[in-house]
C-alpha cells in the first residue's frame, strides 16, 4: 500500500432516521449530539481531514468550527448510504491515503479500535472491525480502493461487498461492535450504561 500514512475519516450521518422517529442527528447524549460524539471520536483518534456527510437541512454548529472538519451535504439521503459514502470519499480525495468510515449514530467507537484499524494497514486494501465473526464499522479503506463505493446502492453500505470479497479485508478483532442507535430504546440503553 501507499507510503503516505495520512488517514482521514468519513462520518455517515445523512440517514432519514425512520426507525428512530425523529432526526438522530439532533439527538443529545451526555450534552452533545450523536454526530458531535462521532466527530470528536475521529478527532481524538487524530484522523484528518474529517468529512461529515449530513442531510442538506442540517446546519453546522458553531462549536464544530475546525479546519479539519468538512461539512458535506447529501442532497439525496433517500438514495442510501452508498451515495453518502461516495460523497465523503470524494471530499477527501487525494489528500489522504486512506479513510476510516464511521457512523454518525455510533457515539461510542473506542479510539483504540480506530488505532487498531490504522495499525492493520498493509497487504489488503480494507481493514474491518470484526467481533464474533461479523464485520461492521468502523472500516478503513485505502484510497486506491475508494472506487469500491462506486456501485453501492441502498442502505447496505460496504457490508455485502466486504463479506463477498474476504480477500480484500484484513479482519481486526474487537471485543464488541459499538451499538448503533437506531431506536429510542437503543439510546436509553446507551444512556443507562453511562
Amino acid at each position: 500500500m501507499s507510503e503516505d500514512r495520512s488517514v482521514g475519516a468519513v462520518i455517515l450521518a445523512a440517514g432519514a432516521s425512520r426507525r428512530y422517529g425523529s432526526p438522530k442527528q439532533l439527538v443529545v447524549i451526555a450534552g452533545r449530539t450523536l454526530l458531535e460524539h462521532a466527530i470528536e471520536g475521529a478527532m481524538a483518534a487524530e484522523l484528518a481531514p474529517i468529512a461529515a456527510v449530513v442531510p442538506a437541512w442540517l446546519s453546522r454548529p458553531a462549536r464544530l468550527d475546525s479546519p479539519t472538519l468538512q461539512w458535506i451535504r447529501n442532497p439525496f439521503p433517500e438514495r442510501g448510504m452508498g451515495l453518502s459514502l461516495r460523497l465523503g470519499l470524494a471530499a477527501l480525495g487525494d489528500r489522504v491515503s486512506a479513510a476510516v468510515i464511521l457512523l454518525g449514530d455510533q457515539p461510542r467507537v473506542a479510539p483504540a479500535t480506530i488505532a487498531a484499524l490504522v495499525a492493520a494497514r498493509g497487504d489488503r486494501p480494507v481493514a474491518a472491525a470484526t467481533a464474533g465473526g461479523v464485520m461492521a464499522p468502523p472500516v478503513l479503506i485505502e484510497r486506491t480502493h475508494f472506487h469500491l463505493a462506486d456501485g453501492l446502492t441502498g442502505e447496505a453500505g460496504l457490508r455485502h461487498l466486504l463479506r463477498d470479497n474476504p480477500d480484500l479485508v484484513t479482519c481486526v478483532p474487537v471485543a464488541t461492535h459499538p451499538p448503533d442507535l437506531d431506536t429510542p430504546a437503543d439510546l436509553q440503553r446507551v444512556a443507562d450504561d453511562g
